[in-house]
Parts: C-alpha cells; sequence; structure tokens
C-alpha cells in the first residue's frame, strides 16, 4: 500500500510545474500583445501609447458592430489585454443591442473616440488595426467577422491583395 503513495518530493513538484506553465503562458500573451502594439506603432507611425489607444478605439467600436457571440468567438483567440480591449469601452458601457454601423460610421466613432479631426484621419488607423487583427486569428475566425461587416467595411477588414 505505502508503494501507492508518491514520494512528499513528487507532490510539491506538480504544483510546481503548472505555475511554471501558467507563468510561461503569460509571458507569451505579454510578449504578443507588446508585438502587437510595437507593430502597430510602427505601421502607424505612432508611439506606443497612441498605438494602445488607437487598438482599443478600433476594437471597442468593433465589438459594438458584432452580433451573436462573434466578439466572444474573436476574443478568444487574442491575447489577455487584446480581449479586454475588445469589450465595450467606458464610453459605449450604456449603449443598448450592437450597432449597424457601415463604415462611415464605424469611422467616425474611432475618430470621435481617437479626438480626430475627421473620420477620413480614422481609416489608416482602422485599416492597420484590422491587419495586425487577422493575425492573431485563424483565417476562419477572420472570415466569420467580415460575414457580420457591411460590404463598405469589409474593404477595410479583407487581406490586401
Amino acid at each position: 500500500m505505502a508503494q501507492d503513495t508518491p514520494p512528499p518530493q513528487a507532490d510539491r513538484a506538480l504544483p510546481q510545474q503548472g505555475e511554471r506553465a501558467l507563468r510561461r503562458r503569460e509571458a507569451r500573451r505579454t510578449q504578443s500583445y507588446r508585438t502587437f502594439l510595437h507593430e502597430l506603432a510602427t505601421a502607424g507611425t505612432m508611439t506606443n501609447d497612441e498605438a494602445e489607444r488607437a487598438a482599443s478605439a478600433v476594437l471597442c467600436a468593433l465589438e459594438q458592430r458584432l452580433l451573436g457571440g462573434e466578439a466572444e468567438q474573436l476574443a478568444d483567440q487574442l491575447p489577455q489585454r487584446l480581449q479586454e480591449m475588445l469589450w465595450r469601452c467606458e464610453r459605449h458601457e450604456s449603449s443598448g443591442p450592437p450597432l449597424k454601423l457601415d463604415r462611415h460610421g464605424f469611422l467616425e466613432m474611432v475618430s470621435q473616440d481617437l479626438g480626430l479631426d475627421s473620420s477620413a484621419d480614422a481609416e489608416p488607423i482602422v485599416r492597420t488595426v484590422f491587419a495586425l487583427l487577422r493575425t492573431q486569428v485563424s483565417e476562419g475566425e477572420a472570415e466569420d467577422v467580415m460575414g457580420q461587416l457591411p460590404e463598405d467595411l469589409r474593404e477595410l477588414w479583407r487581406r490586401p491583395v
């Protein structure tokens, strides 16, 4: 019977291994988020703080456009910090159900969130955030998101040809 009981050292090793795995996983998620922000800042010629605000504004607007659990499915494939940005931002928390935003409405919302002069100024930012988001998710999920966007907004989500 004593042979069935693992040595005390083995009992301690399992929690430590689990903790190390969790720390490694969290480090990868943090690195993925930092890489995302760095790539966004570089592509959009902005600071990391501006890139974070841009990502937050675009993700918040995108969440308001997605229906039927699609936001949750998208979030499941994103690093933790991007998941948090995807959920309705404080500015829009009191909004009702998802909005039927067309391209102009989407760009206008992002423009207002970022304090830009016009929705035209938001377009390259939205395009860049969308392109980087696509690199974070499977092709199937990217297609699912695109399927919920109106045609004029799909153009910003699609991969460049």
